[in-house]
């Protein structure tokens, strides 16, 4: 009577301990799947409770506010009117390309940069931009470009400021 060992392959686990380790990889991914499923729930439930809160009023009635300052402003002859033109047509650009982003990324298709989007903002894009992200809750969630976003509004607003300041909007009219 001899006592031969088995060959050993690597795996001394039975073969009911395979079958088990077999079908971990096969739970693993329906776990990790449902853990998915629940952070795009969670994610849509913020979206839809920031939108149902009025928290996105706030943004839209800074934007009729600007608005509607600068042409009153351009009215009493305090700013030209092609300042107020020039952010009335930059403003309907910009959210013209954020309504073809969010379309191009419904369908998976070729995007436009986030620079671009910023640049636009900075130009004085800036209100048709915010009232793109509220209406269309497009990059209205990733903090990395909201953060850039704003930057490019003090941005706008600080040489809106130093313009009529110095009188270079002057050169507008």
């Amino acid at each position: 009577m001899t006592n031969k060992k088995p060959a050993k392959t690597g795996n001394s686990a039975s073969p009911q301990t395979n079958r088990a380790q077999k079908s971990r990889p096969q739970n693993n991914r329906a776990q990790n799947s449902r853990t998915l499923n629940n952070r795009a729930q969670s994610s849509h439930t913020q979206k839809s409770n920031a939108a149902a809160s009025g928290s996105s009023l706030m943004p839209l009635l800074l934007v009729m506010i600007f608005l509607a300052g600068l042409i009153g402003a351009a009215q009493q002859h305090m700013l030209p009117y092609g300042i107020a033109g020039m952010y009335l047509t930059l403003s309907l650009l910009t959210f013209i390309a954020y309504a073809i982003d969010k379309s191009a990324a419904k369908r998976g298709k070729w995007r436009t940069k986030e620079s671009t989007l910023h640049l636009l903002a900075l130009m004085g894009g800036w209100p048709g931009a915010l009232f793109a992200q509220n209406v269309l809750r497009h990059k209205s969630v990733k903090a990395s470009f909201r953060n850039v976003f704003w930057l490019t509004v003090v941005a706008n607003l600080a040489v809106l400021g130093y313009g009529i300041k110095t009188g270079a909007v002057d050169m507008f009219i």
